[in-house]
């Protein structure tokens, strides 16, 4: 018992401490100086005679009271999403959205948190993706390696046209997935709250 309302005393005591802490902290930012009350005066605990429903009820009272640590909400960890989109055979832009990706992904490592990057390619575009074509196909290769946190995607509909047009398969590099449609692609992310870049 005498345990128990040590406990009990300290928990108290720490309260107490942790609000005068926090009215003073919105004092100074109020720039008003904290003004305390009166100390009221504390009655001396009066010896009780052990009763069973007594015990339980500092118990119970013990048991319900959460450590200061589970008082402060939980923060949920935002991941960051950003989808690049590639439209051009141009390997200054294929390389720009590369850097952009590279340098989002280290920024966001250095503070611990996550961040997911879709590069997207349409138009004339998938050639950054093609096995046969792409001039920066041994940069993806190497950033496949490091940073997972990068995905790429070839638009399929400008695959079969490019298909139709050169009379043979349009081959993709293995770091890539083919969806249906590029455009459709980096509607549906946007409309999912992905920040949308065009380097």
């Amino acid at each position: 018992m005498k345990k128990l309302w040590q406990l009990a005393r300290a928990a108290t005591t720490g309260a107490i401490a942790l609000l005068l802490a926090t009215s003073l902290s919105a004092a100074q930012d109020a720039g008003q100086p904290l003004k305390l009350a009166a100390k009221p005066a504390i009655a001396k605990k009066q010896p009780v005679v052990g009763t069973k429903s007594t015990k339980q009820f500092t118990t119970e009272q013990m048991q319900k009271q959460p450590a200061l640590a589970r008082m402060a909400p939980a923060v949920k960890e935002k991941e960051h999403r950003l989808v690049l989109q590639v439209n051009t055979n141009d390997q200054a832009a294929m390389n720009l959205a590369l850097n952009n990706a590279t340098n989002v992904t280290q920024y966001y490592r250095e503070l611990g948190e996550k961040v997911k990057i879709e590069v997207v390619t349409f138009g004339p575009g998938l050639h950054m993706l093609r096995e046969d074509t792409s001039p920066v196909k041994a940069r993806i290769e190497t950033m496949a390696l490091s940073m997972p946190e990068v995905s790429f995607k070839a638009c399929g509909n400008t695959r079969e046209n490019m298909h139709k047009a050169e009379d043979k398969e349009i081959p993709i590099i293995q770091q890539a997935q083919v969806v249906k449609s590029g455009v459709v692609r980096v509607m549906d992310l946007e409309e999912q709250g992905w920040s949308y870049v065009k380097p």
